[in-house]
């Protein structure tokens, strides 16, 4: 489909992995033999929850901030995020001992705000509108000259999102289709070129909120659509679809699936009881996907990403 845009090669993605070794976890995969049962299927979950800033994000912030040029590095590195992203970037940019400037719309969560100040990033509130952390970014970035890494619209960050599904193919499991969340896609288009390099007849399917289906919306469409207004429990997947990741979704992946924010957060508290284990309601999507839509998995080995686990506690929603 697109020939102007370059997208990272395996060799490009192995890579990377080897680039940021020294600061990303590699996470375990886990099953449960109760949701095994539940599903009619195999299901192998990769626990990006368990990364470092506890979310997938560290893997794209750490690639991006490890190939900047030793010139680039003496500004820092800047962005807006709300969310996982501010803050992996920001532990990236202190691991390489180099400033971040993270812009924030004032009405983000406290826990938020107290990661990334953990992690030394600076922090520049801005309102809480998409025009205002853009001007407040360039403005920041024209003040300290750092170099703007995007949340997910980015290369290198998407080819740092793909050593995930490289780790999987790693454990040497004949997975049949793998499953990721969608919000602005970096994820699932790293996810996507990883699989289809390595297994081309592998499905490689999404699960995207109905309150904010834009990709849904726009991989049916076959032109880019962009999310107004969206309203979902899975907070991490609110931001629209990025440009250089539609293309690779258009070119790589199988399907995208919606579900209900009811579908969520059964999928979620499922994980949480059968599992154990902590993860943002985001996180869930894929295997509500896959529990809505059983008969298409039945008896396949799925490999799905838990993408984070920063959820506020408080406000658990059962």
């Amino acid at each position: 489909m697109n020939n102007d845009m370059k997208f990272p090669s395996l060799e490009d993605i192995k890579a990377a992995h080897q680039r940021i070794q020294p600061f990303i976890h590699r996470t375990p995969i886990l099953s449960s033999e109760a949701i095994n049962q539940i599903a009619g299927c195999e299901v192998f979950f990769k626990c990006e929850n368990f990364q470092k800033v506890g979310a997938f994000k560290a893997r794209g912030a750490a690639n991006a901030v490890a190939k900047l040029t030793e010139e680039q590095k003496k500004n820092g590195v800047a962005t807006h995020s709300s969310g996982n992203h501010a803050a992996a970037l920001a532990r990236a940019a202190t691991v390489a001992g180099i400033k971040s400037y993270i812009v924030m719309p004032s009405n983000a969560p406290e826990i938020k705000k107290k990661a990334v100040k953990g992690y030394g990033g600076e922090i520049i509130e801005c309102e809480p509108n998409l025009q205002a952390r853009e001007t407040t970014l360039q403005e920041v970035v024209d003040r300290t000259g750092a170099t703007f890494i995007p949340p997910y619209d980015y290369m290198d960050v998407i080819e740092g999102q793909a050593t995930c599904a490289l780790e999987m193919w790693e454990e040497g499991i004949p997975f049949d289709t793998v499953m990721a969340p969608v919000g602005g896609g970096g994820l699932l288009g790293g996810t996507a070129l990883t699989t289809k390099y390595i297994s081309p007849n592998t499905k490689v399917i999404a699960g995207e909120p109905t309150g904010a289906d834009d990709a849904y919306r726009s991989f049916h469409a076959k032109q880019l659509i962009p999310m107004v207004g969206p309203k979902t429990i899975a907070d991490g997947l609110l931001t629209s679809l990025g440009n250089i990741n539609f293309a690779i979704i258009m070119d790589y992946v199988d399907d995208i699936l919606t579900v209900s924010d009811e579908e969520i957060i059964e999928a979620m508290r499922l994980i949480y009881e059968r599992m154990k284990i902590v993860i943002e309601p985001s996180c869930a999507v894929p295997l509500a996907a896959l529990l809505k839509n059983k008969e298409r998995f039945k008896g396949q080995k799925v490999g799905i990403i838990l993408s984070g686990g920063n959820v506020d506690l408080g406000k658990l929603p059962f």
